[in-house]
C-alpha cells in the first residue's frame, strides 16, 4: 500500500466528519473502547493534557506543546482537523508522524479496525494514541474533536483536563444552549483531576463548578486567576490573550502538579510556538502588498473576534474571501460582514460545503454586494488582481477555506 492508497482509503472509505458531517458522528465511545482494546490500550501508557472547548483549543494545545517542548520534554500533539497534511494531526516535538508509520499502521490493523467499522476520527485517534505510546512520549497534548463527553479523545485520563470556553457550535450535537454544550465539554472532567477553564461565562460557570464539585476536581478560571495581559507570542490574533491566559494558568497548574517548567521554558514556547510546532491559519499574513491574512474561526464567537480585529487594522478597501459549511447559521454569520467590504463568495472542497447557489440567497437577503466564484483559488485570484498594494484581503469563514488557500499559496 502506498502512502497515497493509505490517505485515500482513510478519506474515501471512512466515515468523516470533516468531508460529510453528520452522517460520521457516533453518539457513544464504545467503538473506542473497543479499538483501544485492540491495541492494547495505548492510553494508558503516557501522560496527557486534555483540551477542549468552543474557540481556542487548537491555539493553546499548540502553546502547551511548545512550552514543554522548550522544557526538555519529549512532546507529542494531536489535533484536528488538518489543513494541508493529514500528519499535522500528530506530531512529537513537532515534527510530523512519518508517511511510513501512517502505511504500517493501517496495514497492520485494517482487517482488525473494519470488523468494528471504526470511523475516520477513530482510526486517526488510534493512530496517535499507538504511536505516542510506542515512541514513549513524556507527555501528549490531546485535543477534542468535538465536544468532550463522546469524543474518542476522551479515553485517556490526563494530568489535568483544559476547556478554552462555550460558544454555539455543532448544536444539532452538544445541545442548543451554552448550558447544554458546556454539559457537553464539561465531560472530559474527570474524578480527582484538576481542570481549567479558559473563560468564565454567566450561562455555564454554574455548570463547571457543579460537575467539578461531583468529581472532587479542583477547578481554575483562568481570566479570574490572570489579569490581561499582552503576549509575547508569535501569534497574531487579538483573541490570542484568552489563550495564552489559558495556557499561562495551565503551565502553572502542571508546575503544582510537580511538572518542572521554568518561566523561561514558558516564554520561548510562547514566542516560538509556530516554529516548534507548525500552527497555522490563526491570523496568518499570506503575503504583503496587498496583504493576504487567513484564520479558520468559522463560528459566531470566533468570526467576531476577527471582524473586531479587522476594524483595528490598516487598509485602504477591504476584501472579503468567504465560504462556509452548510451546518452553520450562516445568515448569522453574514451579519456581522462589513457593508463596505469587497466581498468574493465561495466554497471549499469538501461535501460538507454551503453550495455557492444557496450561499448567493444568503447573502443578497443580507443586502450585501458581492461576486461568487466556485473555488477559493477562484476568489482569492479575483480578489488579488482587484486589490491594489494598500488592501487588504482577508480569506477565511471556515477552516477548509482557509485549507483550499494554503494547498495552493
Amino acid at each position: 500500500m502506498t502512502y497515497p492508497e493509505t490517505l485515500d482509503y482513510l478519506f474515501q472509505q471512512l466515515p468523516m466528519y470533516q468531508r460529510v458531517g453528520k452522517a460520521a458522528y457516533k453518539a457513544d465511545l464504545n467503538s473506542t473502547v473497543e479499538l483501544m482494546k485492540l491495541l492494547d490500550n495505548p492510553e494508558t501508557k503516557f501522560k496527557s493534557i486534555h483540551v477542549a472547548g468552543t474557540n481556542g483549543k487548537g491555539s493553546v494545545s499548540h502553546l502547551l506543546a511548545s512550552v514543554f517542548q522548550e522544557a526538555g520534554f519529549k512532546t507529542g500533539l494531536y489535533t484536528s482537523p488538518h489543513l494541508v497534511d493529514f500528519r499535522e494531526r500528530i506530531r512529537i516535538n513537532g515534527e510530523m508522524i512519518s508517511e511510513q508509520r501512517v502505511i504500517d499502521f493501517v496495514v497492520n490493523h485494517r482487517s482488525k479496525f473494519e470488523a468494528i467499522e471504526l470511523s475516520f476520527f477513530e482510526w486517526t485517534v488510534g493512530l496517535a494514541f499507538d504511536y505516542f505510546a510506542a515512541e514513549q512520549v513524556d507527555i501528549a497534548i490531546i485535543e477534542v474533536g468535538m465536544g468532550g463527553r463522546l469524543d474518542s479523545t476522551n479515553v485517556i485520563k490526563p494530568e489535568l483536563s483544559v476547556i478554552t470556553n462555550i460558544g454555539n457550535d455543532h448544536s444539532e450535537f452538544l445541545g442548543d444552549t451554552p448550558a447544554k454544550i458546556a454539559m457537553e465539554k464539561a465531560g472530559v472532567i474527570k474524578p480527582n483531576i484538576p481542570v481549567v477553564i479558559g473563560r468564565s461565562q454567566r450561562e455555564t460557570e454554574g455548570v463547571f463548578r457543579k460537575v467539578a464539585l461531583q468529581r472532587d476536581s479542583p477547578i481554575t478560571f483562568a481570566d479570574q486567576e490572570f489579569p490581561d495581559v499582552i503576549p509575547a507570542t508569535s501569534l497574531k490574533g487579538l483573541y490570542q490573550r484568552e489563550n495564552f491566559q489559558t495556557a499561562t494558568i495551565t503551565v502553572e497548574k502542571m508546575r503544582a502538579l510537580g511538572w518542572e517548567v521554568s518561566e523561561s521554558a514558558a516564554q520561548l514556547g510562547f514566542q516560538n510556538v509556530i516554529g516548534n510546532t507548525g500552527l497555522r491559519g490563526r491570523w496568518e499574513t499570506i503575503q504583503n502588498n496587498p496583504m493576504v491574512i487567513c484564520d479558520v474561526a468559522h463560528n459566531l464567537d470566533g468570526l467576531t473576534f476577527i471582524f473586531n480585529q479587522l476594524k483595528s487594522t490598516p487598509y485602504h478597501d477591504l476584501h472579503l474571501v468567504v465560504g462556509f459549511v452548510n451546518d452553520k447559521n450562516v445568515s448569522e454569520l453574514l451579519a456581522l460582514v462589513p457593508k463596505d467590504a469587497l466581498i468574493y463568495l465561495t466554497q471549499p472542497d469538501i461535501p460538507r460545503a454551503m453550495p455557492i447557489d444557496r450561499l448567493n440567497q444568503l447573502a443578497t437577503a443580507a443586502d450585501l454586494n458581492f461576486r461568487s466564484f466556485d473555488t477559493v483559488v477562484g476568489a482569492v485570484e479575483a480578489a488579488k488582481k482587484e486589490a491594489i498594494s494598500d488592501d487588504l484581503i482577508f480569506v477565511g469563514g471556515s477552516t477548509f477555506v482557509v485549507a483550499d488557500l494554503l494547498k495552493w499559496a
